[in-house]
């Protein structure tokens, strides 16, 4: 299937490891070329090696208005083009205390929301040039509140969601589509290295594949939402739970 990707120029924010280095991956199997940003100068110099020549690699900080906009810049600089920016910057960002402190809600919000609205806003202008698409990331968290000690994650990824379908009416004259995945459980490198094997089996268990998703089941989805396949999907958000919490009894099908 051509997906209409071949040396097209794709943005990444958070594109180092996780989900947004899998994606990465798989835009320059598709033959474009792929920009992606980290924080960690270390890391970031290690995907890009790992990806090869159809990568470029800037240290930035998705939170830091005159960094997002440089870091957009320097992509157009070096191919001269962009086609497609997927604000893939996020964490769940616990808090030490009963609630919240005003710090510790300046940094979620600045994480997992600021940073999409920022990366959408630099990106126009050169995508607008010719066309593309803005592609976020939210989470199943967008739908199924959390409650305890990450409760803003989920409220500021439903932000990104309705953000998404906001911003998709300000930039569709200008040929722009924007849409957002609702990612579930997934194994990223964060998540082998914190959470313990009893407690990914209790997570596995609430979702009706019975697994959490691989990084790359992830990036799959966002390809696809950027590539011309999806060329009649504006304002749209897609989840890949593996059905997680949908069903009040997720055991039936296995006998439970």
């Amino acid at each position: 299937m051509d997906m209409g990707l071949q040396d097209k120029v794709v943005v990444i924010t958070g594109g180092s490891e996780g989900i947004g280095f899998a994606a990465a991956r798989a835009f320059i199997a598709e033959g474009a070329y792929t920009a992606i940003c980290g924080r960690r100068k270390n890391v970031l110099a290690h995907a890009v090696a790992e990806l090869g020549p159809r990568a470029f690699g800037v240290s930035c900080d998705m939170t830091k208005e005159d960094d997002v906009h440089d870091f957009a810049r320097r992509v157009f600089d070096t191919f001269g083009r962009i086609d497609v920016w997927v604000n893939n910057v996020g964490a769940t960002i616990a808090r030490k205390g009963t609630w919240y402190t005003g710090e510790e809600i300046d940094r979620t919000y600045a994480v997992n929301f600021k940073s999409v609205v920022m990366g959408s806003q630099a990106a126009v202008p050169y995508l607008s040039r010719q066309g593309g698409v803005i592609v976020n990331v939210a989470s199943l968290a967008a739908r199924c509140a959390t409650s305890g000690r990450a409760t803003l994650y989920g409220a500021f990824k439903a932000g990104v969601v309705n953000f998404t379908n906001t911003f998709a009416g300000e930039v569709a004259s200008k040929h722009i589509r924007v849409v957002s995945i609702l990612p579930g459980f997934t194994l990223t490198p964060l998540v082998r290295a914190t959470i313990a094997p009893a407690d990914l089996e209790k997570q596995s268990r609430t979702c009706l594949l019975r697994r959490a998703a691989s990084t790359e089941e992830i990036a799959g989805p966002i390809v696809f939402l950027a590539s011309s396949q999806a060329s009649y999907m504006t304002a749209a958000s897609l989840e890949i739970s593996g059905g997680r919490s949908v069903t009040l009894n997720p055991g039936y099908s296995y006998g439970e």
